[in-house]
């Protein structure tokens, strides 16, 4: 929650408390949260988010208020960094072709690998960590694992213990959210808390009186949580810190006086008439197109409204902010930044972004591969397999200049078909499946037998 704990029980005595680690990490989330929602969902917040000015008056605020738009700089940022974790697909090593299949559809949701991957990603990235869930249906049914990514904010409570030699799970309290019908047509949602223990699991549900009663519980095929993490910026064990919260200060900042600089041009952009030497008693002057004054000797009338320059502060501090954002975002996480920039520039900055981005594409990859161990041990499959997250994060495509000059390297002798082939694939030339060590030995296969085969024609 932003600014406040209301609502959150403290200590842990109940199934649906937050233990203290999600109570130090909950004031980061409401304005994460609501920066997400857009315009629309800041602007719900009021005067939480937009303070009323010294004596302006509740109408003037309520218009003030619905003028008021957000620019979506954490939304935009969450998603620029997101898309380029999935800029090229999730490679799959040894990972059986049962799994495979099952991975087109990974959460039952219609998702594939690179889809979630996308999804679960942005929600790290924002909030500073994400957990996900590999779970099935109980012993019995006949059906097949899936993923389930849950927010910090869902992830209540957790124990931790050492069986041999590792730090593991011991138990985990999850919230979830479940539609369910209600009468021929409608539906509601229902709030519940899975608990689950190595092997075991409840799902505790609230009763009219406000007690949760356990609704359902059972065994697991697995002697161990079938749960894994990927943090974004970790603080400790299952706790983490949103890594755009000052990014998303900003952008408050910058959608406060973007109001009162909307405001202001609002107000500025009709200039008012002023009488001077006009008795203040007299009766109320209109004036328009079509009609003219008549003013007592010595008094003028003339519009006025404020200079030009006077509005450039208000501007410059705008821009300031955009700058602030630009510097904290994409220049210090990836590198680079929202406006153009030579390609020599882009080239001395990339190695500092790559370097962040990488940690994060490592987390998400020891997901991946950790949900792949959980997937094949409810298969009871004997190879997990891995995974491999792009780390390739900024195109490098070579120019066809570039690849000319390889050809005629490779042409006059002075590089092998390897080394051509190798810088060709890492200059984005040729297809992401392409495997240069196969191809290399198809071509080499080919060439043999083509001479074995010379002299069988021959005779």
């Amino acid at each position: 929650m932003y600014g406040t704990l209301e609502g959150i029980p403290n200590p842990t005595t109940t199934v649906e408390s937050p233990n203290a680690a999600y109570q130090r990490m909950a004031i980061f989330w409401e304005l994460i949260n609501d920066l997400r929602e857009g315009s629309y969902q800041i602007r719900s917040k009021n005067r939480k988010y937009l303070p009323q000015q010294p004596r302006e008056q509740d109408d003037s605020y309520k218009v003030r208020l619905d003028r008021s738009t957000v620019v979506p700089f954490v939304d935009r940022i969450e998603k620029m960094l997101s898309g380029m974790l999935v800029r090229k697909p999730v490679r799959l090593d040894n990972v059986s072709d049962l799994v495979r299949e099952q991975l087109f559809d990974v959460d039952l949701e219609g998702n594939n690998l690179d889809v979630w991957l996308y999804q679960t990603a942005r929600t790290a990235i924002s909030f500073g960590h994400v957990g996900v869930l590999v779970d099935a249906p109980k012993e019995g049914e006949k059906a097949r694992p899936y993923w389930v990514t849950y927010q910090p904010s869902d992830i209540l409570g957790w124990r931790t213990e050492i069986r041999e030699g590792v730090r593991k799970l011991s138990q985990l309290r999850l919230l979830e959210r479940v539609v369910e019908p209600e009468g021929r047509y409608g539906e509601k949602t229902v709030e519940q808390i899975r608990v689950l223990e190595p092997g075991s699991f409840e799902i505790h549900r609230k009763k009219d009186k406000g007690e949760f009663y356990i609704h359902d519980s059972g065994t697991m095929s697995l002697d161990e949580i079938p749960f894994s993490i990927a943090y974004a910026n970790r603080v400790g064990p299952y706790e983490s810190r949103s890594p755009l919260y000052e990014i998303a200060e900003l952008n408050l900042k910058h959608y406060q006086i973007q109001s009162d600089l909307d405001n202001i041009l609002s107000v500025s952009a009709i200039p008012v008439l002023v009488f001077y030497g006009f008795p203040a008693s007299a009766d109320e002057i209109s004036a328009g197109p079509g009609e003219a004054l008549s003013l007592p000797l010595e008094s003028r009338a003339e519009y006025i409204s404020p200079s030009a320059d006077s509005l450039d502060s208000q501007f410059r501090r705008l821009d300031d902010i955009e700058k602030q954002i630009n510097t904290l975002s994409l220049a210090a996480v990836m590198g680079s930044k929202l406006v153009g920039e030579t390609a020599e520039a882009k080239r001395i900055d990339r190695s500092q972004g790559d370097a962040t981005l990488m940690v994060l594409a490592q987390q998400m990859q020891d997901l991946v591969d950790n949900c792949l161990r959980f997937h094949a041990m409810y298969l009871n499959e004997p190879n997990a397999g891995g995974s491999f997250v792009n780390r390739d994060f900024v195109s490098a495509r070579l120019d066809p200049q570039e690849i000319q000059s390889r050809l005629q390297l490779y042409t006059a002798g002075s590089i092998s078909q390897k080394e051509l082939l190798d810088q060709l694939a890492s200059g984005e030339v040729l297809s992401d499946d392409f495997d240069v060590e196969e191809e290399l030995e198809r071509t080499q296969a080919g060439g043999l037998i083509e001479m074995d085969a010379a002299p069988t024609e021959a005779a």
